[in-house]
Formats: C-alpha cells, structure tokens, sequence
C-alpha cells in the first residue's frame, strides 16, 4: 500500500523492483510470494461474516493482482519474469509447475508464486516455505515492517529486544511470532532456515544477499 489507505503504491512497487534488480544483477535466482492484504483479507473477511473459504479464495486473487503488479514493475526495469498461480487462470499467468519453475529461475527469470498455496486456511507465510521447499531454495526472506524477531512487538514496547540470530527451538519456546505455525513448521522440519528483515529500508535487500548481518536469522 505505501502510504495509501488500501491498494496499490506504484512508488512503493517501483522501490522494490529497484531493490531486487540489484541482487538479480549479481546473479542471485529469486522466486516471490507475495500477499494480498492490501486488497483483501480472508480472516477479515469470514470475521464480518463471510464465509471462510470464499473469503480465502478472494484473498488468493488478491495476490494474484499483486503479483501482476510486481511483475509489471520488475519488467519495467528490464527483467524477465514469470508469474505462475496455484489457481488456473491461463489467460494472465503460468500454472505452478515445480520443473517449470526450476527451469525459469536458472534462466534468469524471477518467478512470482501466486494465489498462496491453492487451498483455504493457509496463508502466504505456508505458501512461501512450501515453495522454498519444492525448488530447493537456500532461504525464506521473510519481509516485513519490523527490522526482524524481538523478544515481543517492537511497535508496542519500545524496550524489545532484538535476535540477530535464533533457533527454531528457542522460537517455539520463547512464544514468538515469526510465522504462522504452519509454516514455521514446515521451514523447521526442511531445515530451511528463515531471515526476517526490514522489506521497507531501501539496500537491506543487497546487504542480506551480501552476507551482511541485516534482521533476524532463524536456523536450526
């Protein structure tokens, strides 16, 4: 959204297609998932009494949009992109096919993962970590408001504490929210370690693919 109320910030879209031609230019294969809740949101939706799968299917198109934006905004700065959706819609985007997917990104594609996982009651979180697992990435770049995990929310208790670096068991133990538990999960259980990080802090992006400390890494 950027600083709009809902929808979608062309400024804020061009920003980080700037960010991520920067790692694409080093080489770096890249896939994204990208939400949808600056459209519309499932849980919000079935909370004011709509039904929950419908609104959850609402949802996956929202991310498609999105995706579509992201992809416009990549190609506009000169990269290839393919954007593959766990729903059919052959008209605007590719079927997800794992092989197709693998085959883009040593190409030099960047491949946008869209419509979550294809299913209601998961969320873009599982989508992610589900993908990552099936084309083999080496990590999940979770990016959000916040600078990375802290021992309870930074935007309410300015005395949070800060991880640059945690297990998936501390996580667990400690109650903290970096994921939903699904996804956690299923990151924990493939080894696949996760960085949450600044998505809004123009260069955190090259500084992370660089192998600066930016966020929080979780690993086993």
């Amino acid at each position: 959204m950027g600083d709009l109320q809902y929808g979608i910030d062309p400024k804020r879209l061009a920003e980080y297609a700037d960010e991520i031609k920067q790692i694409h230019e080093k080489g770096v294969e890249i896939a994204i998932v990208i939400g949808g809740g600056n459209i519309f949101r499932g849980v919000a939706g079935a909370s004011a009494g709509m039904d929950r799968v419908q609104g959850d299917y609402m949802g996956m198109l929202a991310t498609v949009i999105n995706g579509m934006a992201l992809q416009g905004a990549l190609e506009d700065k000169g990269m290839k992109t393919r954007l593959q959706t766990a729903l059919k819609m052959e008209s605007i985007a590719e079927p997800y096919i794992k092989r197709r997917a693998v085959r883009h990104l040593e190409k030099g594609r960047i491949v946008i993962f869209g419509a979550g996982t294809g299913n209601p009651y998961f969320t873009t979180d599982t989508a992610a970590v589900l993908r990552g697992v099936e084309i083999d990435a080496d990590v999940i770049l979770k990016g959000t408001r916040v600078d990375g995990v802290y021992d309870c929310d930074p935007e309410k208790n300015a005395s949070a504490v800060k991880f640059d670096f945690i297990s998936f068991d501390d996580v667990l133990k400690k109650g903290l929210n970096v994921m939903d538990t699904t996804a956690f999960t299923l990151s924990q259980e493939n080894k696949l370690p996760i960085v949450v990080f600044d998505m809004n802090k123009i260069g955190n992006l090259l500084k992370i693919c660089e192998g600066v400390n930016i966020g929080t890494v979780v690993n086993i």
